[in-house]
């Protein structure tokens, strides 16, 4: 049994310092579902945990103020409160729904909003510390790329590291513009969550550009009018308890002539980080929602896209999750019962 030293934080800025103060081998403890599943295995070795689930980082609050209006999320909602709450469920329907297509509804139970943006990839060479993988160990090679590579990237991805980033709940925060707000070493900021995740480019160990030591203080959402209007939509392999093999989180307003107004797009388990389809968006803003239309737009995404032997079934599975996603929302104007 490996030692290590257990402290529970009782404010943000200690909590910051004690994990700042040894970046080597120090992290934070939330919910614990991912952490203490790498710790079991062996991923993860820490000498010290800092616990900040007794921090108040709780609440949901709506603001209306500098910022704009919308919703702030304390780092340490509930994955499940979070999903439940009416104006989730009505303003960001997106959201909503991709909390309950994640995990278990236990694992909902105890799962962070922070943590759960910070959770790390489930690629299988990662957790499993007998094989080389450069996300883990850098330099050491990536297993993945001539091994078991169904889950792969297809987008953005090196041969330094082929993973996918695993949250459901970031893709739909990314689509809808959510802001985090971070408190590290040298203070507060905020910046928009699409900046915060990274592709494997140069340090394929590194997830988010996050210093050592930052903590995820709260999300924020714009309540924007296309958030009303949104879904998530995620295939997988089960019906429950299984990570996407693609997923789209899509917002949708059109004008009185049914012409696209404004469009946001993040699609799951094809990158290293959510990715935006912004390609897609400006192809399809100020032009009729059709089935040609968005085939055009998607192979404007898609033009930069690789695929193995392997992960080839993903592009005509992204292409008909997102087709499918974005005419249902504009048949309908709210998200469609159950998950893919």
């Amino acid at each position: 049994m490996r030692e290590l030293e257990y402290v529970r934080a009782t404010d943000v800025l200690g909590a910051v310092r004690a994990v700042a103060g040894r970046p080597q081998d120090a992290v934070f403890l939330a919910g614990g579902t991912n952490l203490v599943d790498h710790l079991k295995l062996g991923v993860a070795s820490p000498g010290l945990v800092v616990d900040v689930t007794g921090l108040p980082l709780d609440e949901l609050e709506e603001f209306d103020d500098a910022r704009g209006t919308g919703l702030s999320i304390g780092a340490n909602v509930r994955n499940s409160d979070l999903a439940a709450h009416p104006l989730v469920r009505r303003s960001f329907p997106a959201v909503a729904r991709a909390l309950l297509a994640g995990a278990s509804g236990q694992i909902r139970n105890q799962a962070t909003t922070g943590g759960n943006l910070l959770q790390r990839t489930r690629c299988v060479y990662f957790q499993d510390v007998s094989t080389p993988c450069n996300k883990r160990e850098p330099g050491t090679g990536c297993s993945a790329l001539d091994g078991y590579g169904r889950y792969n990237a297809v987008l953005g991805w090196t041969n330094d590291c082929v993973t996918t980033h695993p949250s459901d709940l970031a893709v739909a925060l990314v689509a809808l513009d959510a802001t985090v707000v971070v408190v590290g070493p040298g203070g507060e900021r905020r910046l928009p969550l699409h900046e915060m995740y990274r592709l494997p480019h140069g340090a394929p160990g590194q997830d988010t550009v996050l210093e050592p030591g930052a903590l995820i203080t709260s999300v924020e959402l714009p309540r924007e009018p296309v958030a009303a209007r949104s879904t998530y939509r995620k295939v997988r392999d089960r019906a429950s308890y299984a990570f996407a093999l693609v997923s789209v989180a899509a917002a949708l307003e059109v004008d009185a002539e049914k012409r696209v107004h404004d469009l946001r797009v993040a699609w799951g388990g094809v990158a290293h980080r959510p990715w935006r389809a912004e390609r897609l968006e400006r192809a399809l803003v100020g032009r009729p929602l059709t089935e040609d239309a968005i085939a055009a737009a998607l192979d404007e995404e898609l033009q930069d896209a690789r695929t193995t032997d392997q992960t080839a079934y993903k592009i005509p599975m992204l292409r008909g999750a997102t087709t499918a996603t974005l005419l249902d929302l504009l048949a309908t104007g709210r998200p469609e019962e159950g998950t893919r």
